[in-house]
């Protein structure tokens, strides 16, 4: 895991040491994604900086070194990432005569484009990646990045110079660089608590998409990424070629290939470990390793001392039973609270998922004793885990048929009780209730089934679930709301199931766009390299050819994927309500955060800087804070921006 970033001076008319202080300056900001060793490569005669940041994961020797140059001479490579088959591929291009000197996977990333070219290399490799090549033959410069946007890229031209980072803050190292804030994004992030792709905070700087290479030839600035993947296609071509064997070959075919999957990312001449909530997913990937390992997995967690939010209890149970070498830490709220004056810089730009707060902590707490470590992300978007899946196509059935008008009125009896209220209320009385009906956070659920209630079909009703502000060009001055995959339907896969399309939109958006970034700003923040088994694509296709009822059966999520876990874990230890990772900021913003809220949203304040108009925002704080409703999210948006904006401008 390292960082990543360049530039390309088309004008040609810098020094050579000019082009090396500058790419050096440009990587200096990206330390801590890389604080093991760093490189630059420069060319004077066609302008083009590369710069590198080093973890080393893989190959500590100097053979690994940053920016590598191919064994021919053509290419100059820096990349950030793993490329787990990087074993069988240097098998494969040995025997057509390919020839290495030292271990690394960025190597055989080299000889792979040597011998099979830019495309059809990318297409073999099964990781996470994002990468800059040169070739010096062509004077051409490739951007790529993996098939589902583990790894982040960002690129811009300013005048004729062309950057590129893993961050942001590497592109505004550059001395030409000119930040303007994009309003129309802000609009976007206002809706969404991200950014989607292809957009950035700034004006001109895009996020490449994933499974894109881009080709950059120094004489246009409208070059479009080509995908080498689809997962769009993925998805149809799974749900129209089903898996038709049983059950049993299905649970057995799927531990097989998450058994290799798990496998292929416990490479690393590192110390390794996994983050362990005690959930299906993380318990999965835990069990899977542990079964594969002749020392203890060493797994860590995050306890709270807010009963309402803690699993460490649960994750302690799964370590014991696995065997595992376990550590947890339970923070106070105070030590959780003292994470976001770190937000801004953590995440670069505005990101308001609450969650990135514990992700940090667990990060950070797994980096005091290895330095990778596996986590059990995607799984819900596979296998059916959110509980949206389970609810909404439900209830649309039900009461999709109800007047629209009359759906209204429920949803604002519903919405009317604050969550706070609502919470307290089946607090009351989930201790009558079996495990599976008691409903942890059921205002926040509740206020999302009101939001189901007023939708006047399915798919206006899914995105309007993922919207948080619903009208954001009336609070963001001077926005206007861009297309994105979200509001563009022809992008959408061609699928049959009201609930495939839900799963298919939020792999292809809410996963890359937050879970994603919130895992890799959280792990490389503190110098972590994460990796995501189920990420692997031949996971991804499999899952997709699976069959809805082994995914939901019964009014419950994950049904093959908790047939795998049963293997290993007692059913016992794993079935319980579904909790999340999240902190109480609505109680915080009540209490401890007040002050630094009222600060950051003050009337004067929001005028005086010019991006929202304040009235919305000032109603929502005041409901807030009066208890008449739940607002936090909406204000947590508004927040981490001003929080961004403070810090950065």
């Amino acid at each position: 895991m390292c960082g990543i970033t360049g530039f390309w001076d088309t004008s040609r008319q810098i020094s050579n040491d000019k082009l090396a202080i500058v790419v050096e300056q440009m990587s200096n900001s990206l330390i801590y994604r890389g604080p093991d060793d760093k490189g630059s490569w420069v060319d004077t005669e066609t302008g083009i900086a590369l710069g590198h940041r080093r973890l080393a994961i893989v190959d500590l020797s100097p053979q690994g070194h940053q920016p590598m140059i191919s064994a021919d001479g053509r290419y100059v490579i820096v990349f950030n990432g793993e490329i787990y088959n990087f074993l069988e591929l240097r098998q494969q291009l040995e025997s057509l005569g390919q020839q290495f000197r030292g271990h690394s996977d960025t190597e055989v990333m080299l000889a792979g484009f040597c011998q099979w070219g830019m495309q059809e290399a990318t297409k073999r490799f099964n990781g996470m990646f994002a990468f800059a090549l040169w070739d010096r033959s062509k004077r051409v410069l490739y951007l790529g990045r993996d098939r589902l946007g583990e790894k982040p890229l960002y690129y811009g031209w300013v005048g004729r110079t062309f950057l590129f980072g893993s961050e942001l803050k590497a592109l505004k190292a550059h001395p030409d660089f000119q930040p303007e804030i994009n309003r129309d994004a802000l609009a976007l992030f206002l809706r969404y608590s991200y950014i989607p792709q292809p957009f950035s905070i700034y004006k001109g700087i895009y996020k490449l998409p994933p499974a894109t290479l881009l080709c950059v030839d120094g004489n246009t600035i409208t070059s479009e990424p080509i995908a080498y993947w689809s997962l769009k296609e993925a998805a149809e071509a799974g749900v129209s070629n089903p898996f038709t064997g049983s059950e049993t070959e299905a649970v057995d075919q799927l531990e097989a290939l998450l058994k290799d999957a798990v496998a292929m990312r416990m490479i690393a001449d590192v110390p390794l470990g996994a983050f362990l909530s005690g959930g299906i997913d993380s318990s999965t990937i835990v069990a899977l390793m542990q079964a594969q390992s002749s020392q203890k997995v060493k797994t860590f967690s995050i306890g709270f001392y807010e009963e309402e939010y803690n699993e460490a209890q649960h994750a302690k149970a799964v370590a014991q039973h696995l065997g595992c070498d376990h550590t947890e830490l339970y923070v106070t709220a105070e030590q959780t609270r003292a994470v976001i004056p770190k937000l801004p810089d953590l995440y670069d730009e505005p990101f308001s998922d609450a969650s990135q707060i514990p992700t940090y902590l667990v990060s950070q707490l797994a980096r005091n004793h290895v330095t990778v470590s596996l986590s059990g992300d995607a799984g819900d978007e596979l296998f059916g885990g959110y509980t949206r899946y389970l609810w909404s196509n439900r209830i649309w059935q039900k009461l999709g048929w109800i007047p629209q008008n009359m759906r209204h009125l429920l949803a604002n009896g519903l919405t009317g009780v604050s969550s706070e209220n609502w919470n307290r209320a089946f607090a009351s009385i989930n201790p009558f209730l079996p495990t599976k009906f008691q409903q942890p956070f059921a205002g926040y659920k509740l206020h999302k089934l009101a939001e189901i209630l007023a939708a006047p079909d399915p798919d206006t009703m899914y995105t309007g679930l993922v919207s948080r502000w619903k009208q954001p060009e009336t609070v963001v001055i001077g926005s206007s709301e861009p297309n994105t995959v979200l509001s563009d339907r022809q992008s959408w896969a061609d699928l049959p199931d009201f609930t495939q399309r839900m799963m298919f939109l939020d792999m292809l958006t809410y996963l890359p766009e937050d879970i994603l970034v919130k895992v890799d700003r959280a792990s490389m923040g503190v110098s972590l390299e994460g990796r995501i088994p189920f990420l692997d694509h031949r996971a991804i296709e499999f899952a997709w050819r699976i069959p809805m009822s082994m995914k939901i059966r019964e009014g419950e999520g994950k049904w093959l994927l908790r047939q795998v876990l049963y293997k290993y874990v007692p059913q016992q230890l794993i079935d319980r309500p579904k909790m999340g990772f999240g902190v109480p900021i609505d109680k915080w913003l009540r209490g401890s955060l007040r002050d630094w809220a009222e600060e950051l949203l003050d009337e004067t304040r929001l005028r005086q800087e010019g991006f929202f108009n304040p009235q919305q925002i000032r109603q929502k704080w005041e409901e807030h804070l009066s208890g008449k409703r739940d607002w936090e999210y909406h204000l947590w948006d508004v927040l981490m921006f001003q929080a961004w904006l403070e810090k950065h401008y």
